[in-house]
């Protein structure tokens, strides 16, 4: 009679299991593998020397607007100019605030600002989705006109501009520093390449379910498309707030003057004020330096995406 053979054992069980060494002795293992820093060629080391030296380009005029307002009245106009300041104060910012002008131009900037922006993404996102989805007779030379805006320089409408704007009342208003400003062919033109790139799979199967156009863009492809709209919103409203030339000429009310109008009349008795200059310009690019620090991950987003579909 044959002897009984022995179960066989899994493979799982015939490992020996790894186990940690006791407490007090050295482990046997080998030291972690050192984690390979990137090698620093030549094109990268002046690439990043060329962009630290444009980036400090950029922050120079900042640096210097605040060195100017942190100097006393006096020291601003001395000779030779230097950075230094012999008795930082805070006078100019004192002095501005206490005006009340600063904060009136700045809620006029903020109100036709908002009005800009909300308007032109909602006319843009419009006008890009007819283009991008909709297929009716003279679409291609329709866009053609709408692209064909972007070669006309805006300073050149300026004259009809104001004319119609007076026409309609709207001088001195909201509307009328907000409404020349809406159009952006070049936006239209974005928007329109990024909504060429969603694939329509998704709003085949939205129609299926019953969702109408107005449906679909809302709910397929306007979540879709938040990078992009995030980075046209943010360069709309900076734009906007920036913008000097039409509130100049459209505005002739101090009480309506926006913020850039407005620093150009900060004067005392005694002639420009320059430490209070630039405290108020100081304080006028405080809310686009937030702006763009909150969101400037999607602004890089969404011009990549912008440039790279489609």
């Amino acid at each position: 009679m044959a002897a009984a053979r022995p179960p066989a054992v899994p493979p799982s069980a015939a490992r020996p299991l790894a186990t940690r060494p006791p407490a007090g002795r050295p482990s046997t293992r080998g030291p972690a593998p050192r984690r390979r820093l990137p090698r620093v060629t030549v094109g990268s080391a002046a690439l990043y020397t060329v962009a630290a030296l444009a980036a400090l380009a950029w922050l120079l005029p900042l640096l210097w607007a605040i060195d100017t307002s942190l100097k006393p009245e006096g020291e601003t106009t001395l000779l030779p100019v230097t950075w230094s300041i012999a008795e930082p104060t805070l006078e100019a910012y004192r002095l501005v605030l206490a005006r009340g002008d600063l904060v009136r131009w700045a809620v006029n900037s903020t109100v036709t600002t908002v009005i800009v922006t909300v308007l032109t993404l909602v006319l843009c996102v419009l006008a890009a989705y007819g283009f991008s989805r909709f297929d009716f007779r003279g679409r291609g030379w329709l866009f053609a006109l709408v692209i064909g805006g972007i070669l006309i320089p805006p300073q050149t409408l300026i004259v009809p501009q104001f004319v119609l704007m007076t026409q309609l009342g709207l001088v001195d208003t909201y509307w009328g520093v907000a409404l020349p400003q809406v159009v952006a062919p070049v936006f239209v033109f974005i928007l329109k390449r990024f909504f060429d790139a969603v694939p329509r799979e998704y709003e085949d199967a939205a129609r299926m379910d019953g969702a109408g156009p107005a449906r679909i863009l809302w709910s397929v492809v306007l979540p879709l498309s938040r990078p992009v709209l995030t980075a046209v919103g943010i360069f709309t409203f900076i734009g906007a707030w920036n913008n000097f030339l039409w509130p100049f000429i459209v505005t002739t009310d101090p009480e309506m003057m926006t913020l850039p109008v407005g620093l150009g009349t900060v004067a005392g008795q005694y002639g420009v004020q320059y430490a209070q200059v630039m405290a108020s310009a100081v304080l006028g690019a405080v809310p686009l330096l937030l702006v763009f620090l909150l969101f400037q991950k999607n602004i890089v987003t969404g011009v990549a995406g912008a440039g790279i579909k489609g």
